[in-house]
């Protein structure tokens, strides 16, 4: 069984003092800035100099902004784009690491497939959050929390998991509860996640079953709100209680049709399809070719967005979508 952590687990004390520099001020990087300085630490956000908004944006919410030339303290926490993180890295950040210092990550992509090697004298920690940063930060004001991952993979003080969970504990993740885990297994999950199920596997199977209605002479607009719109109520349903609950929630047809039909759709072969995807996770094929497509220009990535703003499903969505104005 995995160990989770809670408040009584945590303490700030390790961040007493401290400064900690946020790089970023996106969706994650403001979330935490402002939850780390309202929970009473020293926080300051480095940002490039050509990015203005994010400059106002954090002066604004009273969150000290200095450039990525300026970067400094105590615990300098990563929160920038994967693909970009290891030239700031090279260029702002690695002669900046003081000793027994601590560098944090949110996702382990980078650490994991050595795209950032920090040096042997600094921690080296992940919390990584299971939201979005606007969530993250909606919880905090509310007295609550989002659940977060934390991990380890590199204890040069001697005290890095103890850093960590004061992280945790100052952006609310404490509140609710803290899972320790590894970097390694933090990053192979979260990208057969999003492969196989969370984005990719779920994008195909919405589009794929509107082709089959839609080639069989159904009304694209009946197609698109039984194979899409209606997913939410579902998904809903199963985040709420688990997949019992969404089978205890549907009707008796639904019950049977789905417990029947659906094995038929994923099969033996789409499971070891999976197995195989895990395994380009895991050897590191995945990661080579998404870093090579990144220096590339992203030429495959870019043609596969534009294909898929352009599928049918998107421009009878966007039609249908205005029935439903509270969904804004």
């Amino acid at each position: 069984m995995a160990r989770i952590y809670s408040d009584r687990d945590a303490s700030l004390e390790p961040l007493k003092g401290k400064k900690i520099c946020i790089v970023g001020y996106g969706s994650q990087g403001h979330a935490h800035a402002l939850n780390l300085h309202d929970s009473g630490l020293d926080v300051v956000t480095a940002l490039p100099e050509w990015d203005k908004e994010s400059w106002k944006r954090a002066e604004k919410d009273g969150i000290k902004a200095v450039s990525l030339e300026n970067i400094e303290g105590d615990l300098i926490a990563m929160l920038i784009p994967d693909m970009v993180q290891p030239e700031v890295y090279r260029k702002f950040v690695h002669e900046k690491l003081k000793e027994k210092s601590a560098i944090l990550f949110a996702h382990g992509f980078n650490i994991h497939y050595n795209q950032i090697v920090p040096p042997p004298n600094v921690d080296v920690i992940m919390v990584a959050p299971k939201g979005p940063g606007p969530l993250v930060r909606r919880m905090f004001v509310e007295g609550k929390g989002v659940p977060a991952l934390v991990a380890v993979q590199q204890n040069a003080s001697g005290k890095a998991l103890q850093i960590a969970l004061a992280y945790a504990k100052g952006i609310g993740a404490t509140r609710v509860g803290v899972i320790e885990t590894t970097f390694k297994e933090e990053t192979e999950t979260d990208l057969f996640g999003e492969q196989v199920d969370l984005c990719g596997g779920v994008a195909e199977m919405i589009k794929n079953s509107f082709e089959v209605l839609v080639e069989a002479g159904y009304q694209p607009e009946v197609a698109y709100f039984e194979v899409l719109h209606e997913l939410k109520l579902i998904v809903d349903l199963i985040y709420e209680g688990g997949i019992f609950n969404m089978w205890k929630a549907v009707s008796e047809t639904a019950k049977y049709g789905g417990m029947t039909r659906g094995k038929r759709i994923f099969t033996s072969a789409v499971k070891e399809e999976m197995r195989k995807i895990l395994r380009e996770i895991q050897s590191g094929e995945f990661a080579r070719e998404w870093i090579l497509e990144n220096m590339a220009g992203r030429p495959v990535y870019n043609k596969l967005l534009e294909m898929e703003a352009s599928h049918p499903i998107e421009l009878v969505g966007k039609e249908m979508r205005k029935l439903i104005p509270w969904l804004k």
